[in-house]
């Protein structure tokens, strides 16, 4: 069984606060809607803060574009895919982590997508690093199975494009954040 994946760091200038705030609106923001053309829907399915710990519990259905070459989509007899985004929020410690996960599909393939966003170890009060992890296998009896090295290669390819279009629009919300809180408009 192939499984391929794939670990990205991105290191925002922006504080911590900021970029969790950013990616908060990343899919609300209609002016993100171009960029982020694979997202069609998003909702929020359970929100939940535990008055103990201070967690904020978060949970999304997201529906998206199916990933892949158009050929795979053909075989499949899909265009889009069913998501679940878990996300866990912890003010205190200053840690976001986000687990999302395909929930349609499945008979095909499983991708799954972590990312966790923490102050910057040399500039904790001013810098974010976000880590990103992505793992997609297709399933070994599935019709893709006899093309599954190329298939998670081009979902790879994809995916990679789609986390940088990701930063793109997280960079230019957390700008926009900055000039409001500095009194500025854009």
């Amino acid at each position: 069984m192939m499984v391929k994946a794939y670990a990205q760091e991105h290191i925002y200038k922006h504080p911590w606060e900021r970029v969790t705030s950013a990616s908060w609106r990343k899919f609300a923001d209609p002016e993100n809607k171009r960029t982020l053309s694979h997202i069609l829907e998003v909702d929020t399915l359970n929100r939940k803060l535990d008055p103990l710990s201070g967690k904020l519990y978060t949970t999304r259905a997201l529906t998206i574009h199916a990933p892949g070459p158009w050929f795979v989509r053909k075989i499949i007899g899909q265009d889009i895919c069913h998501c679940v985004e878990s996300t866990v929020v912890d003010a205190q410690s200053k840690s976001m982590q986000l687990a999302t996960r395909n929930v349609s599909l499945q008979k095909f393939i499983d991708v799954e997508e972590k990312i966790r966003y923490d102050p910057h170890p040399d500039n904790p009060t001013g810098w974010t690093i976000c880590r990103q992890e992505t793992s997609i296998r297709i399933k070994p009896l599935s019709a893709l199975a006899s093309m599954a090295e190329k298939v998670e290669q081009r979902c790879a390819e994809r995916f990679m494009q789609n986390s940088v279009k990701g930063r793109e629009v997280m960079e230019r919300i957390c700008k926009y954040l900055e000039a409001e809180s500095s009194g500025m408009a854009l």
